[in-house]
């Protein structure tokens, strides 16, 4: 058995004991410990964590603890650059796609609505998600640390915020995302693009008020439904107007 002391950095002490919270701490370790390992056995998800110094220098999860290890680990940087240091995860995902665990279909409903590919349903187990999130590169968003302790999963967001429009709105400032959003571009019922498609291609399908007063449709060619502009495309852009910065 060796010793070492940890010392974890801004909202990764969310994850700690009270007591062990903005302090260094020692705790035991096994002789085969790793970092990720110790890591997550203080209850920090390693998806959750950027960088570790090891006595001072930048090491990857698997680095092996000894005794007398003084270890700093740090979550994602927001004000400066650390890319000249060895990050834990080797690579960025290229595009910004998610996973939502069964508790977050609200959340998921947000991110479809400005643009961000999520996949959801409420029957996805645990198992379901690592599996595609490693399948599709996805990033999983959940409630559950214990999910984001899963080996395979290497990205991942744990969400603090109870309500879905608190929840959408610090997944947006933690990945920075608001640039990026595109509302209005996925289909809210299955996540497929949406395209324009002509009037007189869909007119039988809708209602005589709405062939009276709209010219401008959509749909998904996944589930098929027709949209337009009505009163709840009027409440939804709304809604998007708060929650996005410049919406």
């Amino acid at each position: 058995m060796v010793s070492a002391s940890f010392r974890f950095y801004e909202e990764l002490n969310d994850f700690l004991a009270r007591a062990r919270r903005y302090r260094d701490i020692t705790v035991p370790c096994a002789r085969a410990a790793t970092v990720k390992h110790m890591i997550e056995a203080l209850g920090v998800p390693h998806t959750e964590v950027e960088l570790v110094l090891v006595n001072g220098e930048s090491v990857d999860f698997d680095r092996q603890i000894c005794d007398g290890d003084r270890v700093s680990v740090y979550p994602r940087f927001e004000t400066f650059d650390i890319t000249p240091l060895l990050r834990v995860r080797a690579h960025p995902l290229r595009t910004t796609r998610f996973v939502a665990d069964a508790h977050l279909g609200g959340l998921a409903r947000l991110l479809r609505m400005t643009g961000f590919d999520t996949l959801y349903d409420n029957n996805f187990a645990d198992a379901d998600i690592e599996a595609i999130a490693a399948h599709d590169g996805r990033i999983v968003l959940t409630r559950d640390r214990e999910l984001l302790k899963r080996r395979t999963i290497t990205h991942g967001c744990y969400v603090h915020a109870l309500k879905p429009e608190l929840q959408f709105a610090e997944i947006l400032a933690r990945l920075d995302l608001g640039r990026s959003a595109r509302p209005f571009t996925l289909c809210l019922a299955c996540n497929a693009p949406l395209h324009a498609i002509d009037k007189a291609r869909v007119e039988h399908l809708l209602p005589e008020s709405v062939r009276e007063r709209h010219t401008r449709f959509s749909t998904c060619d996944v589930c098929r439904r027709v949209f337009w502009e009505g009163s709840h495309w009027v409440k939804m852009r709304a809604l998007i107007g708060r929650l996005l910065p410049h919406g």
